[in-house]
């Protein structure tokens, strides 16, 4: 049971966070330059790994 709700906790906590980064960052059509780019192309790869891991 404590495992359940340790897990429910960190799958919401990770949902808070990415939906906390995606306010933080211009949206991907306004990514005009390449830094913008490369901190999207950063963030979409870090919400896979994220999204892939097992808890």
């Amino acid at each position: 049971m404590f495992r359940e709700d340790i897990s429910e906790y960190v799958a919401q906590l990770q949902l808070h966070m990415t939906l906390q980064a995606r306010n933080l960052l211009p949206t991907l059509t306004t990514a005009t330059n390449s830094r913008e780019q490369l901190l999207h192309e950063t963030q979409a790869n870090i919400e896979k790994l994220v999204s892939r891991q097992r808890l």
